[in-house]
Formats: C-alpha cells, structure tokens, sequence
C-alpha cells in the first residue's frame, strides 16, 4: 500500500493512484456483492440463505455427518479456491511490474494519474456493483467474467506500488519482504479459519462494519487531515481486520461446500467468488503491511 499525504504523492515526478481507498473499497463492497451471489446460489437449491445457514451452522455438525479434514469433495474444491486465486495474485504481479517498471515512464504515468487513473482504480469497484445488481443468478462464465476483470484492473493499478518503490534504494527489497510476510501470514490463518472448531461467523459484523470504518477514515485523512500518524493507525487497524476476514471468509467458505454440495453449477460460481474473497483479503493486507514496513504515508 502506498499513499502519499492525501494526494497519493509517489515521488518528485509525479502522482501515484491512491490504492489504500480502492482497496478498501473494493473489499467492502466484494463482501457484500459475494454474499449476495452466494444467498442466490443456495436459493436454487431450496436451502438456507447464507446469513441465516452462518446462525444456525456449528463445527459440530460437520463433524457428525464427516471428517472435513479427509473429505475429498470439500479439498477439492478449497483447492480450486486457493489456485484460482493464485492465479490471479500471480497476473496481478505480473501487470504490476510490467506497467510500473516495463513501460516507459510516460505511459506509466498518463495510466495510472489523471481521469485514467481515477477509471482504472475505480474500475473494479463499479464491476463488483453493478454484477451484485445486475447478476441474480450469475453463470460461472458471468462470475469468470467479474473476477478476471477486476483482478486485472487491480493488477493494472498496483503497478503504481512498482513505480513508486522501484525508484527507491531498497525499495523492491521492502516490496518483496512484505509479500512474503503477507503470504505467510495469509497461509496461517487460512489454515486456522479451515480447521478451527470455533464458530467464527459471529465475527462477520463486526469485521465488515471495522472495514467500513476504514474506509471513512481513509476518505477523511486523504482529504482532510493529511495525516502520517493517522495513515499508520489505519494501516495497523486494517491489517487486523483483514487478518481476521481472512480466517473468518475460509470458514464461511469451508461451511458453504456443505450448502452447494451436488450442484456443480453453484458450486464453480462459489469457487470464483471465494477466490475473489481471499484474493482481496491478500491485497488488503500486503497493502497494509506494505505501509507499515516502509513506513510511508
């Protein structure tokens, strides 16, 4: 994550998007259109809509009925989910570099500053609004469609964290530690929000509503306040946070197989959409933890 004052400041040269605010965004409004386009999938089925499935579900209940830790539909598909989204952290690295450090300077700069830049970075967060409203039962083709686009607009958009750090001394350095704390750091409470007994649905709200405080103090300080104290408040709070969503999506995503089992067509919609879900938990927090390790503002 970076961000320079309010304004997103990349260096003497010029001006980098501010990717701390899209990001959050992005994230907010992912989870809400996800949980939109899950409750339509088990809603073909005849089934609980999520919300009220996340009150009723215990770990328990699962145990009774399987192991999950050797139920080979349940692997198959969270593998599916986590390659998905490696593949898309794997483009998203690879558009970042190619537009921050491949291109020259001058489209870098007319890409990712001005109106162009604003479209690229808000880009993603118009595509996940208008399928949570356009799409009430989306088609894995449609769900395909949204999370390609939007993992490549962010990809395009991060290429501004390469341009910036990759004309510092020891920048890509910085850029390299953060990923590999984040990937380990991701790995962990993945596995903890896979195999823990604790119900962690009731952390859902809380979760979401400290994004939404995110959000409206990131507005406030890019704005207003301009503020590096502030700025690293927020980096420390939403690196929490998504820490916690990481855990708390693969759990929710882990007790939906249980839902979507048998129905194939729910069942690759679930599996893109739980690859966007994770896919943003990890650039929220390697964004954040981006900022925290470099220590700008």
């Amino acid at each position: 994550m970076y961000s320079g004052g309010s304004g997103g400041e990349a260096d003497g040269t010029g001006k980098a998007p501010c990717s701390v605010f899209l990001a959050d965004a992005v994230q907010f409004h992912h989870i809400l259109s996800c949980a939109r386009v899950f409750t339509c999938a088990v809603k073909q089925k005849g089934i609980k809509p999520m919300n009220e499935f996340n009150r009723a579900y215990t770990p328990k209940t699962g145990a009774d009925s399987m192991d999950a830790s050797v139920n080979e539909g349940l692997r198959a598909f969270m593998l599916g989910v986590y390659n998905k989204m490696a593949l898309g952290l794997l483009l998203t690295a690879g558009l970042a570099y190619a537009f921050g450090a491949l291109v020259p300077e001058s489209v870098t700069l007319t890409l990712l500053t001005g109106p162009i830049g604003l479209v690229i970075m808000f880009a993603p967060l118009a595509i996940l609004l208008l399928s949570s409203f356009a799409m009430k039962n989306p088609s894995p083709l449609a769900a395909n469609l949204v999370y390609w686009s939007v993992v490549s607009l962010i990809g395009v958009g991060m290429g501004a964290i390469v341009y910036v750090y990759a004309r510092q001394p020891d920048g890509m350095l910085i850029v390299s530690k953060a990923f590999l704390t984040t990937a380990i750091a991701f790995g962990g409470l993945s596995l903890y929000g896979y195999t823990t007994k604790r119900d962690l649905s009731g952390f859902g709200t809380f979760l979401i509503m400290g994004v939404i405080g995110i959000i409206v103090a990131s507005i406030l300080n890019m704005f207003i306040f301009q503020s590096s104290m502030m700025h690293m408040v927020i980096s420390v709070v939403g690196l929490l946070l998504f820490a916690g969503l990481t855990a708390f999506d693969t759990q929710r995503l882990k007790n939906m197989y249980f839902q979507l089992v048998g129905d194939s067509r729910a069942m690759a919609v679930a599996t893109t959409y739980g690859a966007l879900s994770l896919y943003l938990d990890f650039v929220n927090m390697f964004q954040f933890l981006l900022a925290i390790m470099s220590g700008r503002d």
